[in-house]
């Protein structure tokens, strides 16, 4: 008798196994829903680090031979990289096969894929709310996104069949799902992720080098996100232009309000304002 091929269970495809790549091959694994777990990307070392620690079983510099094999196929790689990468293999890829990603923009992506993709294969665009500011599969972790929140971007032209098995396969790796517009993401994450790293970014660059030996826990936990990659961080900020815009201005009005109690002295506006900002922060929990 022949022994069933693991094969028999789909096949996961990740383009860029890097934190977000490499976590959910490790998640992958752990569930035991998937057959082979297959890697794509430009740099044979990163890809072979990647299965070295067993984010994935193989490891291709050429997405077509991932786009024939996958049955399912998550894009992790820089979000002005990903809508060319998707329609460059959409055409290879098997009828039926599920392609997201797991960028941190929505509109523009999900509205270009849209547009190219063949009908013989699904797109929905994807955000796990998790990571970090470090890269690379070394910090890959299996448990990433357990119990952490990861957004499923569904259109009119989205079939429900498409979304649940876009919350399945979020949920086996021990997420849970919330559904937004590509828009509604985008004006949610311009607040809550792209502007804290324009102002972690923006109060780190002003710190004196004379002044580094003074800084405590303070400082150093308002700006770790300013340590992500500047290249990926950049193309976030331009895809998000408008929504982070409108949240920056925001964060200046409230700078200004900051800004005018302090020249006037006036502590009980102060307190009003920092009472303000402990409020949400206490409601946000630890």
């Amino acid at each position: 008798m022949t022994k069933p091929h693991k094969d028999a269970k789909p096949v996961l495809g990740i383009v860029g196994v890097g934190l977000i790549g490499g976590s959910i091959g490790l998640a992958a694994r752990r569930s035991g829903k998937f057959g082979d777990l297959v890697g794509a990307g430009r740099n044979p070392g990163k890809l072979a680090k990647a299965k070295s620690l067993g984010c994935i079983d193989e490891g291709h510099g050429d997405l077509g031979v991932l786009a024939r094999r996958a049955d399912v196929i998550v894009f992790c790689t820089p979000v002005d990289q990903i809508v060319a990468q998707v329609i460059s293999i959409a055409g290879q890829c098997k009828p039926g096969t599920l392609i997201t990603d797991a960028g941190s923009t929505k509109a523009l992506i999900v509205a270009e894929v849209e547009e190219h993709l063949p009908e013989h294969v699904e797109f929905i665009g994807s955000h796990p709310l998790a990571g970090s500011e470090k890269t690379g599969a070394e910090y890959a972790r299996s448990d990433l996104f357990d119990k952490r929140l990861t957004i499923i971007t569904p259109t009119e032209r989205t079939p429900a069949a498409v979304e649940r098995r876009a919350e399945e396969f979020w949920t086996s790796l021990g997420s849970r799902v919330a559904r937004l517009s590509p828009e509604e993401h985008d004006r949610a994450l311009a607040m809550t992720s792209h502007l804290p790293h324009l102002l972690a970014s923006a109060l780190a660059g002003i710190l004196p080098k004379e002044l580094h030996e003074f800084t405590a826990n303070g400082f150093r936990d308002t700006t770790r996100v300013a340590a992500g990659e500047p290249a990926l961080w950049a193309p976030i900020f331009l895809h998000n232009q408008i929504e982070l815009i409108e949240a920056a201005l925001g964060l200046q009005h409230r700078l200004i309000e900051f800004t005018e109690a302090l020249l006037a002295a006036n502590e009980p506006a102060l307190t009003r304002l920092l009472a303000d900002g402990k409020k949400v922060r206490d409601d946000l929990g630890s």
